[in-house]
């Protein structure tokens, strides 16, 4: 059957300008991450319950009116998986959606032969949205941005028309991000920003005054694996679920256009039509649910020490990010969140980057940061005890190829674990 025509045109959801870019996209996006063996190599091979999966996937995200696929040359199969369901199967008109892919080439020369790969593999001859992937540090952000390197060769290819919107990615710390923006270079980002994780509205600010398009990442697992709440954080945010609040929350600023929502589909889908209609700012009923999840951290006396003053500590512990997962865990039961992304650091990885808070890294810390009265290496202590599994039980590799290198990151599938913060 040939689907020419999805239902894109959903009263409920609602669509705003993304930046200078002038494109009207759905505030929900629909990311490529996580379809089902999308990392088994190899990339090109894919399974027919594969090809089921992101099929039935498009249809719903297209009958609820989202209009935004988001896609990466490191999300291994998924650009082969979206070509070919997009083109082969649903046999959609290419100016039916917009279109966004990845991807993190080191030079110029290398940046134009991944792009030309990607056009193949997604069976398109233009990219709406192109982002440099995973501008993550000072040196990810120099070698994006280099002269006549990776991004002024994305820049000379929307000339060309063959992509029309460049910009970036990114996990950096706000620092970072700032000095991307400050380039000029771009016309959108790809950030994390959420209830739980508020640092980067700076950059949001930052980036409104360029009018530049802000896309939120992963609001639902990385904003705190909402689609399987602890019971004391559903119950915070009711009449709402989580993810509906969550979406509100982020929605509520007119800088930010679009959030990215995942896999697994029915865990959020059947979530999305609650989010409308959003409020800027948030209506009362919203207000009243943020005032309980705030005065929630009155319940711990170091919830508000965020540790940023520490950033970039000898010891390569990443405290601002540990003292995050332990405020979750002791003002909200999210035990299960911290669980999955505390076992995800990795020194020198710029993705997670972290050294687990261990007696040897504790005692190199520099204490002379640490505001008085602040037991610091007590709470990382503590929070390493509680979330920290070893050995790790079964895990599952997501890899962000960099052309002729691969990157690996480690991602928990499994969540047991017998300690708690007490």
């Amino acid at each position: 059957m040939i689907f020419k025509n999805l239902p894109i045109d959903n009263p409920k959801m609602e669509y705003r300008r993304f930046g200078k870019t002038n494109k009207q996209i759905s505030v929900i996006t629909l990311g490529g991450m996580r379809y089902k063996h999308g990392w088994n190599e190899p990339r090109s091979v894919i399974a027919d319950d594969t090809l089921d999966e992101c099929t039935e996937t498009v249809k719903t995200a297209f009958s609820m009116g989202i209009n935004h696929i988001e896609t990466a040359y490191g999300y291994m199969k998924s650009e082969t998986v979206y070509g070919i369901v997009l083109n082969d199967i649903l046999k959609l008109k290419r100016s039916s959606y917009h279109l966004m892919t990845k991807g993190a080439p080191s030079t110029a020369e290398e940046t134009r032969k991944l792009v030309e790969e990607q056009l193949i593999t997604l069976k398109t001859d233009y990219f709406d949205f192109y982002a440099w992937h995973g501008l993550n540090n000072l040196q990810c952000y120099q070698t994006a941005c280099q002269k006549n390197g990776p991004v002024e060769e994305l820049l000379k290819m929307k000339d060309e028309g063959i992509i029309k919107h460049v910009g970036f990615s990114t996990h950096a710390p706000l620092e970072i991000i700032i000095k991307a923006i400050e380039t000029d270079m771009f016309d959108f980002m790809n950030l994390h920003y959420y209830y739980f994780f508020q640092r980067n509205k700076g950059a949001i600010d930052l980036a409104q005054t360029k009018d530049m398009g802000v896309f939120i990442i992963s609001a639902n697992d990385k904003g705190g694996q909402l689609s399987k709440p602890p019971q004391k954080l559903a119950g915070l945010t009711s009449p709402l679920t989580p993810i509906q609040w969550n979406a509100r929350f982020c929605l509520a600023n007119p800088a930010i256009h679009t959030l990215s929502f995942g896999l697994p589909a029915t865990a959020s889908f059947n979530q999305i039509d609650g989010i409308f209609p959003t409020s800027i700012p948030l209506s009362e009923q919203d207000a009243a649910i943020k005032y309980k999840l705030d005065s929630q951290r009155l319940s711990d006396k170091y919830s508000d020490f965020d540790g940023f003053c520490m950033n970039n500590d000898p010891s390569g512990i990443n405290i601002p990010e540990i003292l995050r997962f332990r405020t979750m865990v002791k003002c909200y039961d999210m035990k299960d969140f911290g669980v999955y992304r505390y076992n995800m650091f990795q020194e020198n990885d710029h993705w997670c980057q972290g050294a687990f808070a261990t007696q040897d890294k504790l005692d190199k810390i520099d204490l002379s940061k640490c505001p008085a009265g602040i037991p610091v290496v007590d709470l990382l202590k503590e929070t390493h005890e509680a979330l920290y599994i070893n050995p790790l039980p079964e895990r599952t590799e997501f890899r962000w190829d960099r052309l002729a290198n691969v990157k690996r990151i480690s991602f928990n599938k499994s969540f047991i674990h017998d300690r708690s913060l007490e």
